[in-house]
C-alpha cells in the first residue's frame, strides 16, 4: 500500500472515529484532505467505495445508518467503537518495559497535521468532535537527527538514497550511494542497514554521522531486502573505537554529569560565566557531539572545532524539527 493511501485510509478511520453521529458522504469528503483532490463526484463516489471496503477488509468495524430516528435522511458512517476498542489487556513487566521504551521512541507524526484539520472541519461543520476517541490511534517519532525522517522514506518505499557521510578517523566527508534494508536502534544511536552500491557489500551506517541532505534516488521498489537478514545482527557487530582524542568542554556548575565522570582534567570557574572546564577523551567525534547536544544548554564544546560544528548541527537540526521550518544560522549558540 503506498504512502499516500495509507494516509487517505488512516484520516479517514479518524474523521469516523472523531464523533459518535454518522457522518454524510460530503461531510466526510469535506474532512478527509485527500478526497478533496478528486476531480469529480464520479471519483469521489469509486475511492470512497473502495476505502470502505479496504476499511471492512482490515478488520475495522464500520457501520451506516441516521441520526434521526423518525425521519429516513441520508445515510452516513462512522466507526463501531464498542468493536473497534480492545478488550483490556494485561501484561508482564518485562512487556511493559518495551512497551515504555517504543512510547518514548514515537513521538512525532507527520500525519499529526491533516488529521488535525479534518476534525476542524468536522468541528466548522457543526459536527461536534469526540477527541477522546482519538487516544492512541496516532503513531508518533520523534528523534534528533534531520537524517532520519529521509532514509525512513527510503526504507519505507525500498528506494535508493545518496548522503555525504562523515567516516570516523578521517577528514572530511565522502558520498555514499545506499540500498537501505532498515533502521535500528541501539544503546540511543540510530543506524540504517543497507548494501552499499559503492563498495558491493553490506554497510551500517550512524544516522548522527550523516553531514548533509539524503536524497532519494531511483523509483519506490527498486530496493530489494535479503531475505532472513539479521540488521541487529550487524549493527552489533560494530565495535565502539577507543578514545584517541581530546576535547575541551565547557559545563554549568553541577550537570554534565557523565562527562565529568570521564573527563581527565578538569577547572571549576575557569570557563566564561563561572562555567567549569573539562578535558574529556573520545574516540568518536560525532558520538561526543550527540552526547553533548543532549544536555542542550548546560554544556557546550569548545575544541576542537569540528566537535562544535557537529554540537551546532544536531541543536539547528532538532529546532527545524520543532518548527518545522529552517533555522538561521545566527540562532544556536554554543559559548556560554
Amino acid at each position: 500500500m503506498s504512502a499516500h493511501k495509507t494516509e487517505r485510509l488512516l484520516n479517514l478511520v479518524i474523521c469516523l472515529l472523531s464523533t459518535r453521529q454518522f457522518l454524510a458522504k460530503e461531510q466526510i469528503r469535506t474532512a478527509v484532505p485527500q478526497y478533496a483532490e478528486c476531480p469529480s463526484d464520479e471519483a469521489f463516489d469509486r475511492m470512497f467505495e473502495r476505502d470502505k471496503e479496504e476499511l471492512r477488509d482490515m478488520g475495522i468495524p464500520l457501520e451506516t445508518g441516521g441520526n434521526d430516528a423518525w425521519f429516513d435522511d441520508e445515510v452516513g458512517y462512522r466507526v463501531d467503537r464498542a468493536a473497534y476498542a480492545l478488550p483490556e489487556v494485561s501484561f508482564t513487566p518485562d512487556e511493559l518495559a518495551v512497551l515504555g521504551l517504543a512510547s518514548r521512541v514515537w513521538q512525532q507524526a507527520s500525519l499529526a497535521a491533516p488529521a488535525s484539520r479534518a476534525v476542524l472541519k468536522l468541528k466548522a461543520a457543526g459536527v461536534e468532535p469526540d477527541l477522546g476517541s482519538l487516544v492512541g490511534i496516532e503513531p508518533r517519532v520523534r528523534t534528533s537527527e534531520p537524517a532520519f525522517e529521509p532514509v525512513y522514506a527510503a526504507v519505507r518505499d525500498r528506494r535508493p538514497i545518496r548522503f555525504p557521510y562523515r567516516t570516523p578517523g578521517q577528514a572530511g566527508v565522502t558520498e555514499r550511494h545506499l540500498e537501505p534494508w532498515g533502521i535500528v536502534s541501539r544503546h540511543g544511536r540510530w543506524y540504517v542497514v543497507g548494501h552499499d552500491l559503492m563498495r558491493g557489500a553490506t554497510r551500517v551506517f550512524r544516522l548522527s554521522r550523516v553531514a548533509g541532505p539524503v536524497r532519494a534516488v531511483g523509483r519506490p521498489g527498486d530496493v530489494q531486502v535479503p531475505v532472513g537478514i539479521d540488521l541487529r545482527a550487524q549493527v552489533a557487530s560494530l565495535v565502539p573505537p577507543r578514545a584517541n582524542a581530546e576535547a575541551r568542554v565547557c559545563a554549568r556548575p553541577g550537570s554534565g554529569l557523565r562527562l565529568r565522570r570521564r573527563a581527565t582534567a578538569t577547572r571549576s570557574g575557569a570557563g566564561t560565566g563561572g562555567w567549569d572546564e573539562m578535558t574529556v577523551p573520545y574516540g568518536d567525534l560525532e558520538v561526543l557531539a550527540e552526547e553533548i547536544a543532549g544536555f542542550g544548554a548546560d554544556v557546550t564544546a569548545i575544541a576542537p572545532r569540528e566537535l562544535r560544528d557537529a554540537v551546532i548541527r544536531r541543536l539547528r537540526g532538532v529546532l527545524e524539527s520543532a518548527a518545522g521550518a529552517d533555522v538561521g544560522p545566527d540562532v544556536v549558540e554554543v559559548a556560554p
